[in-house]
Parts: structure tokens; sequence; C-alpha cells
């Protein structure tokens, strides 16, 4: 495997730039070799010789210098002074080599470009741990992520799968690092390094897919929290058993919003506004305290209604949750304050 192709289809975010932007910044570099040169061959104009008439003036120097960076060289004029002839041994040729360099820029930019992409990736790779994946960047997975940026998650820790390369192209462009490929493949998920993921959103478009993607992510990462959507509720069980920790079913969610929407406006508006991270109420979850151990749900701080407990939820009413133990973790319904 070349150097280059170290990481095919891992795409970095980057600061996109226009053509003329690149072409004109690049002239600017050269305009401001040129000038440089200038100035050394200016405050020494007597260390030079022109073989026409012997002086050299301020248009001579500047002749001189367009002919030297671009190599050209017709011997006219030139250094007849020792400072002279170290001015341009040091400073005059490096800059002459740096002058050809931009003017072949575009060439060198391709190959420094994979150099410094291969060098970004392998440094991204290092540093990612308990990053969120994301298969599928359609209107759910845009959902999630929008979410998951409301509750302060930084969108370096996001990592984008879609086989769809103008997605992932979209994806890098929001700011995120993209993989294309098919995330049913482990070499596809492996490049976004779901061995060290802490969570999986698996939002495709196909129930079948987001089967054999969570099968597929849950045997190269086992501890990771896998959440899965599908369309069909039928395919709920075929999913959790591939190892999806929680599976949410898009169409009969939707359609039960609809009826609730329909039978009362008003609880409707509640539930959106509960989707909706920092729109009004907010659910969170969050450790019990050790002030809070051995109490009821009643007596913690916040609005208290569920306790996670062993991977079991257990809803306010709940007898074995009136009595809060170490390691549970309480939902609560956090009301901002006007």
């Amino acid at each position: 495997m070349r150097e280059d192709e170290a990481e095919p289809g891992v795409q970095l975010p980057s600061a996109p730039m226009s053509p003329l932007r690149a072409v004109l910044r690049r002239m600017a570099l050269a305009l401001g070799v040129l000038g440089a040169v200038f100035l050394l061959v200016a405050v020494d104009l007597d260390g030079y010789r022109d073989n026409a008439d012997g002086t050299v003036s301020l248009l001579d120097a500047l002749y001189y210098v367009t002919v030297s960076l671009s190599t050209t060289g017709y011997g006219d004029i030139t250094p007849v002074t020792d400072t002279a002839r170290i001015v341009n041994i040091v400073a005059v040729t490096p800059l002459r080599v740096a002058f050809l360099i931009i003017l072949v820029g575009t060439t060198l930019e391709v190959l420094t470009k994979r150099t410094r992409d291969v060098f970004r990736i392998r440094r991204w790779r290092s540093r990612l741990h308990d990053h969120t994946l994301i298969i599928g960047y359609g209107t759910k997975g845009r959902s999630a992520i929008r979410t998951l940026l409301e509750n302060e998650r930084a969108k370096e820790s996001i990592v984008v799968i879609d086989p769809v390369r103008a997605l992932v192209e979209e994806a890098t462009e929001d700011g995120f690092v993209g993989v294309q490929g098919d995330a049913t493949r482990s070499e596809v998920l492996n490049r976004a390094g779901i061995r060290t993921a802490a969570q999986v959103i698996i939002a495709v478009q196909r129930d079948d897919t987001a089967a054999l993607v969570t099968l597929t992510a849950r045997s190269l990462n086992p501890s990771a929290t896998i959440v899965a959507a599908v369309r069909e509720a039928e395919n709920d069980p075929l999913v959790r058993q591939s190892g999806a920790d929680v599976v949410i079913t898009s169409s009969e969610a939707a359609g039960r919003m609809l009826g609730v929407a329909t039978q009362s406006p008003a609880i409707s508006a509640l539930i959106e506004d509960f989707l909706v991270f920092g729109k009004g109420l907010d659910l969170y979850e969050r450790d019990v305290t050790a002030d809070e151990v051995g109490k009821s749900p009643a007596e913690c701080d916040g609005m208290v209604i569920a306790v996670a407990r062993g991977g079991d939820l257990l809803t306010y009413a709940d007898p074995q949750a009136q009595t809060l133990r170490a390691g549970d973790r309480l939902i609560v319904i956090h009301v901002p304050r006007v």
C-alpha cells in the first residue's frame, strides 16, 4: 500500500479554499519573494556591474532580480564584489528555488497535500477514543448529530459513515470527520475507529442493513452503546438480537405522535418540547449522589421520573424505585428558571 493510500475513504474536515483564492495567494507569495530579493540587491547596488554602462540603477536591480528568479540569466548584470556574491549564494539562490516552487506549486501542492492528509489522519486516529459513530448522514443521522451538539458534544468527537460520497463531503464541510463506505464491512468500521468508540448510532435507510451493521459493530466493539433506528416494529427484535442496546421504531413513533396530536395537541407540543433540547423542559440522566442513597426519588433534587438500575428502567411508581441505591442513574426533568 502506498503512503498516499494509507487511509482510503477517510476525510478530515478542513477549511475550503476557492481556486481563485489559491491562485491569488500563490501570486502574493511570488511577489513577496521578488520583493525580498530586490531589497537585497538594492541595498548593495555598487556590488553589481551592468555590462552596458557599468552602473546599476534601481530599475536595473529590478530587472536583474526578475531574470534571475525566472532562471533566464542573460548575464548582462553580474555580482562583482565578495559581499554581493555571498548574498547571492546565501539568500538569492534559496529564494530563487522558493520562487520556482511557487510557480510549480499546483503539482507540489497535490503531493504535499497527500502527505499532509496521511499525517493528519494518523494523528487523528491516535487521539480517537470514546467518540460517537453516526452511520448514515440522512435526516435521522443529522437530527441525532444536532441533538448531540445541543448537549455540548464536540464536533471532533463525532465520526460520520455513509456510502454516498456527496454526503460524506457534506459532513466534512459541516465540520465532522467523514468515512465513505459500506458500514456492514468491518474494514469501513475500523477506519472510523469502531474499537474505541463509546456510542454507535445507526440511522440507515433499510432495516436489514441496520441489522447487519449492528451485528458487525457489536462483534468489533462488545462494550459500545449501540442505538439503531428501524422503520418497522417487527424488525425491532431482530436488531436487538444483533446487538443493539436501544432500537427506535421511526414509523411507529411518528404514527403515535400523529395520533396524540389529533387527540391532544397540548400533549403533542409537550412531547415535542422534550425532544428538542434547550427549548423548554429537558430530560437528562445523572448519577445518584451519596446524600441521595437510601432516599426516595421524591426527596431528590429535580423532578425524578425514573430510575435506571442494573440495565432495568424502574418507573417512578415502581416499589423497587422508592429506595435509591448506590450506582443508580436518575432520569430527571429539568425545568428552566424563569
